[in-house]
């Protein structure tokens, strides 16, 4: 994002920052999510550069597929030792965490939100003649003649 963007949002009231500011992890949460990201990134690298399948690696760590899969997608529910296996499953060392290369990821920027105004009751049929145009729950919208 170019600096005159940033400060347009910045002076809209707009902070900028990343997942980990959104949701105000500590700096030891971050570090440990960063850590789970990269052996995740490593392991999928060094597999690919083995040409080994997941079903392959599974094997190696003595375990099922979609855990490695799990595994290289850094969730939650896998622990740092079962991702570490994986790792030197495939040849890995630590060094490949700090070589691990990175994708860069486009970040999608958010235009400004236009505040939203309620409706006004001249908005709505006024009459019990006049046509529908809300949906009610179980009924259809009548069509206007």
């Amino acid at each position: 994002m170019d600096r005159e963007k940033r400060k347009a949002l910045a002076a809209a009231g707009f902070r900028i920052g990343d997942a980990a500011d959104f949701l105000e992890l500590t700096e030891e949460e971050r570090r440990l999510v960063e850590l789970r990201v990269g052996l995740a990134r490593a392991v999928r690298h060094r597999r690919e550069l083995l040409n080994l399948s997941q079903k392959q690696v599974a094997a190696r760590i003595k375990s099922s597929q979609p855990r490695v899969a799990k595994i290289e997608a850094a969730a939650p529910d896998v622990s740092l030792d079962q991702m570490f296996r994986g790792l030197f499953a495939v040849g890995g060392s630590l060094e490949d965490l700090i070589a691990t290369p990175r994708r860069r990821v486009a970040r999608r920027s958010r235009a400004p939100v236009e505040p939203v105004v309620p409706p006004t009751s001249s908005q709505f049929p006024s009459g019990p003649n006049e046509p529908r145009t809300l949906r009610r729950k179980g009924k259809k919208p009548e069509i206007p003649v």
